[in-house]
């Protein structure tokens, strides 16, 4: 938001940083990689300044910060803005100009700087006359002594005189880089005093940080600040069963559990009403028990699934929630007073739509209902790589295209229409899919959710009226996008930002298995089998994932050339591996008591690296298990796996290798080990030990990293075996150091010979004194 400009309104939070990452005042790497993450969320309804604004309040409380609001309506700029964001050998009266500009006052300029400093530190490669090359840890000098803490150490220490920020003492005040020493001292300390207290500190950064997240150009009117719905519906989807007389009902009711007791809640109650208000088949009302929970920052809710058939001839417009309590209460919710929407008007059908990820090749089937007079469309929102170098921008381009959809058969009351689409750039993964007739629509459909193999539709060609008639208008059926929307941007929804957790990712799939009845033109599934055996593996069967949790927990991967083959070499170490969603790859070695097998129709979508093989689909495995030692079939799918009775511990020897201890980090501006160094999510010390043959030491740290090398760097020193805690990232039963702790291996051989010498020595000494 530096470049802001509150005369004529111009700058702020507006992403136009990812345009400006080569143009000298915002170096480093940082950047890049936040926005890439960041663009993993970008969308039609989530603008990447929103992103940014929502990676704020993410980062702060993730370090232990307040809880800074959340506001939504940014719109992102389509080019770089203009210079003027602060550097470090700028004046204190420049600072204080540049900040007025900003619409910051002198206090809020430092009160600013402080709380973003409590945080970080500054980095070698891009100041190195603020800190010279070889000092630092890792090439960095931290801005106070608990630089992942959000604290207000930041201050304490600058006020005490024990500082050791390199933006107030050390060689930056020699070249006139000392920033943060101009800018908290601009009114001889006293804002800084100020802030000595940690509640007064923590105060005033949730104030000044939203200011800086509310910094935006004239023109953008921001919502109030969002909060989680009490009950929000998730993943809501109507899919037309075989036969064409009722629809599947699927998805969740989410309900924010914050402040009540666990097991408070008995059940929950959906009820519907048909198109035409009421309830025609009798029955309008299904009731759920929780199935998971879900954690965020702030909050937790418990997730109950849906799933119930509804009638085509009276079908649905709308639906409240009761949430039964265990003392005999209940609370209702009807999204203030307007019910919640869910039309049945046109339905982006599913199981008959599909994506192949591996060339964006894209075909969508949509149901029309027969009274809909108007011919419908599909909508692709969908992201494209930019190609660009390192330091260029790595948000991709958003882009939108409508396609005609051609009609094809009746199903009962419904008429099929379908279209198919290319989706270039290798992102399709990430289109969000809308099919629209006149007024109704199904929109902001995940084209992830979709199979890499379209099934046939199984049902009646004849044409019947539905019952009811009515438009059924209103945009509906993705209940999660459309009723969770608490405000609007321009004319998006902010709907995918507006909660910031870290709730499971939860999915529901529906399959309609093909019969011998008429077909409707649809396309068909060609070519992928089922492989009973993979390097070593024998398939299990289909498998649903855990309530609650994954089915495999032992290391995880995802990448867009996913095939059974790779995934069996990123498991190789584990009893079992298992594919999902066409794309993700799960090690184990235990299975989640709570799954369970599932038909093999439903592990229905290909995978994304090889269109002949299966990948599981929306919360089901592709399982496979390395064989008991009692030997099974190849050919079995019900071969039962390896159990191993392993339990987590230290290992004394790993192949030429002994166990040295726990090892910090080198004190004198490097690694310990700088031999050598790699990252895996599948490390094992067996794959480090491997990976550093011929080299004295080798040590894993932070669970996934490892390190070689013939010396231990100075000030690298023993540690307690409690401080290396994390275990491996490719197995749970193995010690794999933790942040800046390195558990440690030296080669067996050179133990004894450094054994063999001190011996030798000892008896010279000896022989001298005698």
């Amino acid at each position: 938001m530096a470049t802001h400009n509150r005369v004529f309104g111009t700058g702020g939070l507006d992403a136009s940083l990812q345009f400006e990452l080569t143009n000298g005042e915002n170096t480093g790497p940082g950047h890049n990689t936040t926005l890439r993450f960041l663009a993993n969320y970008y969308s039609s309804q989530s603008s990447m300044a929103d992103l940014i604004a929502a990676g704020v309040y993410a980062s702060v409380r993730s370090c232990g910060g307040p809880v800074v609001p959340l506001r939504l309506g940014r719109k992102d700029a389509t080019s770089g803005g203009s210079t003027g964001v602060p550097q470090p050998q700028n004046s204190a009266e420049t600072f204080r100009q540049q900040f007025d500009r900003m619409g910051f006052s002198t206090e809020e300029m430092i009160q600013v700087t402080a709380c973003g400093h409590t945080l970080g530190g500054v980095h070698s490669e891009e100041f190195p006359e603020i800190v010279p090359a070889g000092t630092g840890t890792n090439g960095q000098k931290p801005l106070d002594t608990t630089d992942a803490t959000f604290d207000n150490k930041v201050v304490t220490e600058y006020i005490s005189g024990t500082t050791q920020n390199p933006l107030v003492v050390g060689p930056a005040v020699a070249v006139n880089r000392h920033s943060d020493f101009k800018v908290y001292n601009i009114d001889g300390n006293a804002t800084m005093n100020g802030l000595t207290s940690a509640t007064t500190f923590r105060d005033v950064c949730k104030t000044v940080l939203q200011k800086m997240i509310d910094t935006v150009p004239s023109g953008v009117t921001l919502t109030d600040p969002i909060a989680p719905y009490a009950v929000k519906p998730v993943d809501m989807q109507l899919t037309l069963n075989s036969g064409g007389s009722s629809f599947l009902l699927s998805g969740y009711i989410r309900v924010r559990t914050t402040n009540r007791a666990s097991g408070a809640i008995k059940n929950i109650k959906m009820t519907w009403k048909d198109r035409n208000g009421g309830c025609a088949s009798g029955s309008c009302s299904y009731t759920a028990t929780v199935q998971g929970a879900g954690t965020g920052f702030d909050d937790t809710f418990e997730f109950f699934p849906i799933s119930t058939n509804i009638p085509t001839s009276s079908g649905i417009s709308s639906f409240t929630v009761t949430v039964n309590l265990n003392d005999g209460t209940s609370e209702s919710y009807d999204n203030n007073g307007n019910s919640y929407p869910l039309s049945d008007a046109i339905i982006l059908q599913k199981p008959q739509s599909c994506l192949l990820q591996s060339s964006g090749a894209l075909t969508v089937s949509a149901l029309v209902r027969n009274d809909i007079t108007a011919t419908p469309s599909l909508g692709i929102s969908y992201l494209t790589p930019r190609g660009v170098v390192r330091n260029g921008n790595p948000v991709p381009i958003l882009s939108s295209t409508t396609v005609a959809m051609t009609k094809g058969d009746c199903a009962g009351p419904y008429t099929f229409y379908s279209a198919s689409y290319t989706i270039a750039g290798g992102l399709s993964y990430a289109a969000k899919l809308s099919v629209t007739a006149g007024s109704n629509s199904d929109s902001f459909n995940k084209a992830s959710d979709l199979s890499g193999s379209c099934a046939t539709f199984s049902g009646t060609a004849s044409c019947t009226t539905p019952g009811g008639g009515g438009g059924g208008g209103g945009n509906e059926p993705d209940a999660s996008s459309t009723i969770a929307s608490s405000s609007t941007a321009g004319s998006s929804s902010t709907s995918s930002v507006v909660e910031v957790t870290s709730s499971s990712h939860i999915t529901s799939s529906t399959t309609i298995a093909p019969s011998s009845t008429t077909s409707s033109t649809v396309p068909t599934a060609t070519g992928p089998a089922r492989k009973p055996t993979v390097a070593g593996y024998t398939r299990l069967r289909c498998a649903t994932e855990g309530s609650g949790v994954r089915a495999l927990t032992g290391a995880s991967f995802a990448y867009d050339t996913m095939t059974l083959e790779s995934c069996a070499a990123n498991c190789s170490n584990f009893a079992y591996f298992g594919v999902e969603y066409a794309r993700e790859c799960y090690c184990g070695n235990s299975l989640a008591a709570s799954s369970s097998e599932a038909p093999d129709s439903e592990c229905n979508m290909l995978c994304a690296g090889d269109a002949t093989e299966y990948c599981g689909a929306g919360n089901r495995l592709e399982l496979y298990a390395k064989p008991s030692s009692g030997g099974t079939t190849g050919t079995s799918t019900t071969a039962s796996a390896a159990q191993p009775t392993a339990t987590l511990g230290r290992k004394d020897t790993v192949g030429d290798y002994v166990f040295v201890g726990c090892q910090t980090e080198a004190t004198e501006g490097g690694r310990a080990l700088e031999g050598k160094s790699w990252a895996d999510d599948g490390m094992t010390l067996e794959v480090c030990a491997e990976a550093c043959s011929g080299w004295e030491y080798f040590g894993v740290e932070y669970g996934r990293e490892c390190y070689c090398g013939n010396t231990l760097r100075g000030g690298s020193a023993p540690a307690p075996l409690a401080d290396c805690s994390f275990t491996c990232a490719g197995t749970p039963y193995e010690y794999c150091g933790a942040g800046n702790r390195l558990e440690l291996y030296r080669l067996a051989s050179a133990i004894s010979s450094s054994s063999s010498s001190k011996t030798r020595r000892s008896r010279l000494e000896r022989g001298r004194r005698l």
